[in-house]
Formats: structure tokens, C-alpha cells, sequence
């Protein structure tokens, strides 16, 4: 029997209970696709649905994120993420693993390849090395005393949030849409159907802990980030969208951190959300790469 959807499962890493789905084929090689910031593991189903023949897919939802435990501080330092990902490759036993990684996803992606580069086979990383080096200095620029005030009165600010409630399905629909304006009205259903819960009163929230907006104020030093890049030995793609505001390594230099194994391609028409944008063309470079 074929299974049309994927299998749902749960891990434990530093007492959070992390979700993943397994879409089968245990024997075939291992693939692990990771998403981004206040995204979810089912939107990867479309890219799940070509290679779940040659692959043994797993895909996660990061803590704090999709069904996967909320951090009972409302804390996401990058690397308790990177340390999940070590989990989940460690209890599976996944490697040596490819991995294919979008955002945020990409950026613990690209740090876990740098640590352990023994065990991962083959990298694509999607706009996935965080803030540009001018984001960087514009930040530097501020003081790291402003940085963290700011990012404690955020804190306190949003220390009784609730999820942001929407009257119905169609209105939280409608956000979708608005957060990606390149994306099929199809595409916007199914990522809005695994992106919401809905609440007792019947509204619809999504189902990320908005406290993930209140980014973590301090991330590893660069050399240590620059560090690790340097470490990854794997064959690697970087993808960019032209129309995306994530700056392209090519251009600001950062691919000198990497060695000659790297490749780094621009998609046209479309944004941060290439894999959605421009799914064809996604779809056939990642037949090649992989």
C-alpha cells in the first residue's frame, strides 16, 4: 500500500517534544528538508512528492514551529537549533545525510555542516546565511548595550501575547497570500491548511510561537560562523531569488568563506521563496545537484 501523505513522528531534544514527518522508503538514501522562520515541515510536500522514490525523506518541524513544543521561555538561540538537528540525524541515524534547507533552515543547515562535515553527503541551502554583512554593520552600529535593551523590552512587551486570532479560515488565507504575493492560489491553501490550528472560539491562529518574532539579540561571533563555513566539504548549492531581499553571497562577498565545492545560482522571478516561486526550475537544478 502507497501512502499518499507522509507518516507523522516525534523526537525528543533538550526536553522538547519536535515533530517530523517520514514520507518512507527506509532503504533509499536519507534527505532531510529543513524550512524557515515561522514556516512549517508540510511545505515541502510538493518538492517530498518528486523524490520520495530515490530518497528517504524526513522532514521537521523546528522547535517552535509547526507541531513541535513551544520553548517554555519563549527562547530560540541558534544553537539550540543546530543541537535539534544534531538530534534528529543522531536518533535516526541519518548519517552520512543530504540535506536541503530554506532560511533559517538553511542557516543551522550550513553552521551543523561546518561542525560535522563527516556526515553530511550533499547541501542545498536556499537564501540560507542570515543577515547580509551590511544588515551586519547596521547592527554593529547600534551598540550591543542598545541591541539587548531593545530585545528585553520586546520581551517584557510581548510576555502575554497570544497567538494573533483570525475570524475564519478565509481571512488567515488571505494573509498567506499577502506574505507571498508569486504563490498559486493552490500553494496558498495547502500552506495555510498545516500552517493554522483552530481555537476553541473557532478563530484560526498559526500555529509558530510569536515570541520567534523577537529574534534572539546575540548569534555566534562571525569568525566563529566564518569558522564553520569554511569546514563544509560537501558539494553545495545556494539558491537566490532575484526578487528577494536576502543578499547573494556572490556579491557580497561571503563565498570567499567557502571552499570550491560551493555553487551559487539566481533564480528570476521570484522571492524568498524560491522553491514556491519557481518550482519547475527548483525542482529540475535539484534533480541535477542531487
Amino acid at each position: 500500500m502507497t501512502l499518499i501523505g507522509p507518516a507523522s513522528n516525534s523526537y525528543y531534544s533538550q526536553r522538547h517534544r519536535l515533530h517530523y514527518v517520514d514520507w518512507g522508503n527506509p532503504d533509499a538514501p536519507p534527505l532531510i528538508l529543513l524550512h524557515g522562520g515561522r514556516d512549517h515541515c508540510r511545505n515541502w510536500d510538493w518538492t517530498a512528492q518528486v523524490f520520495r522514490d530515490r530518497f528517504h525523506i524526513i522532514a521537521p518541524d523546528l522547535r517552535g514551529h509547526g507541531d513541535s513544543q513551544w520553548a517554555s521561555d519563549g527562547n530560540y538561540p541558534m544553537l539550540a537549533y543546530i543541537y535539534d538537528l544534531k538530534q534528529l540525524i543522531d536518533q535516526l541515524d541519518l548519517a552520512p545525510v543530504t540535506i536541503v534547507a530554506h532560511s533559517l533552515g538553511g542557516n543551522i543547515a550550513t553552521r551543523y555542516t561546518g561542525l560535522y562535515p563527516d556526515t553530511v553527503k550533499k547541501l542545498v541551502a536556499i537564501e540560507g546565511l542570515g543577515p547580509s554583512p551590511k544588515v551586519q554593520q547596521e547592527m554593529a552600529e547600534k551598540g550591543f548595550n542598545n541591541r539587548l535593551r531593545g530585545w528585553l523590552e520586546t520581551k517584557q512587551k510581548y510576555a502575554d501575547v497570544a497567538p494573533r486570532r483570525y475570524k475564519d479560515f478565509a481571512a488567515a488565507l488571505e494573509r498567506m497570500q499577502q506574505e507571498n504575493p508569486h504563490l498559486s492560489d493552490e500553494q496558498v491553501r495547502h500552506l495555510t491548511v498545516h500552517a493554522v490550528i483552530r481555537n476553541e472560539d473557532g478563530s484560526y491562529s498559526w500555529k509558530f510561537d510569536p515570541l520567534m518574532r523577537n529574534w534572539w539579540p546575540h548569534d555566534l561571533p562571525n569568525e566563529a560562523t566564518e569558522e564553520m563555513w569554511r569546514a563544509i566539504t560537501c558539494p553545495t548549492l545556494m539558491l537566490y531569488g532575484a526578487d528577494s531581499w536576502a543578499s547573494n553571497p556572490e556579491k557580497d562577498g561571503r563565498i570567499t568563506y567557502f571552499g570550491n565545492n560551493v555553487e551559487v545560482r539566481e533564480f528570476q522571478k521570484a522571492g524568498h521563496w524560491l522553491h514556491h516561486d519557481q518550482f519547475d526550475l527548483f525542482k529540475e537544478t535539484l534533480e541535477g545537484f542531487l
